[in-house]
């Protein structure tokens, strides 16, 4: 493979691996959306997106496997291609917990524990996936810092989030209940729950990002461990 060629399949590799991260952002976003507007449509929409970034990954999978044997790269090369391999697997896990966003849409029948601010835990997430692939595509370092802690705040936000439900469950009159409204209860606060740790477990997705770009551009794998 000539040198011209190679270098060119390298940036093609970090666009195309930015053209992922915002399909899977898009998806997030719209499952996001979903939720909050009980729209069936847009969360099957989202659903069914989920085959699209499953082919992205695949097809990038095979980029860095071809750079790797093709051309053998070394030092920073080689680290550019290892931390966008493990980066589109993060991607691939996150359009994953947007599909679960939308799964939890279809299943929802009311609003339960309003004052969980899920809209504000997803916009965090959010940002950080996005300030996290900015830093790949800049290589900045210092920004990946910011992104760890960062966490820190999202990680606290959802244990709080948690605390809330539990805590006004306990508190909940049950026995003035049927057994069904107790039952759909039940099923509305475990998926509240379970959204709640799917954006936590986003964040700790964007965190690998910047903990892969930082190793990508310095060498340094003090956020990977």
């Amino acid at each position: 493979m000539p040198r011209e060629d190679y270098q060119q399949k390298l940036l093609d590799l970090r666009e195309n691996v930015l053209y992922m991260s915002e399909v899977v952002m898009e998806r997030l976003r719209m499952g996001l959306d979903a939720l909050e507007q009980k729209d069936t449509d847009l969360a099957w929409e989202v659903i069914d997106g989920d085959e699209e970034v499953n082919q992205l990954y695949l097809d990038l999978e095979q980029e860095c496997i071809d750079l790797l044997a093709l051309q053998q790269p070394v030092a920073s090369d080689l680290r550019m291609i290892a931390a966008s391999f493990k980066i589109i697997t993060d991607l691939e896990r996150i359009g994953d917990l947007a599909t679960n966003l939308g799964e939890y849409t279809l299943e929802a029948n009311h609003d339960v524990f309003p004052e969980v601010d899920i809209q504000e835990l997803g916009t965090l997430t959010l940002d950080m996936i996005e300030d996290s692939m900015t830093a790949y595509a800049d290589e900045d370092a210092e920004g990946c810092y910011g992104i760890a802690d960062r966490d820190d705040e999202l990680d606290a936000r959802c244990e709080r989030a948690s605390e809330i439900v539990v805590r006004d469950l306990i508190e909940t009159e049950l026995e003035s209940n049927t057994e069904e409204e107790v039952e759909q209860l039940l099923q509305d606060v475990s998926r509240l729950l379970l959204t709640v740790r799917d954006l936590e477990r986003i964040g700790d997705h964007a965190v690998n990002i910047a903990a892969r770009t930082l190793y990508m551009v310095e060498n340094d794998d003090e956020l990977i461990y």
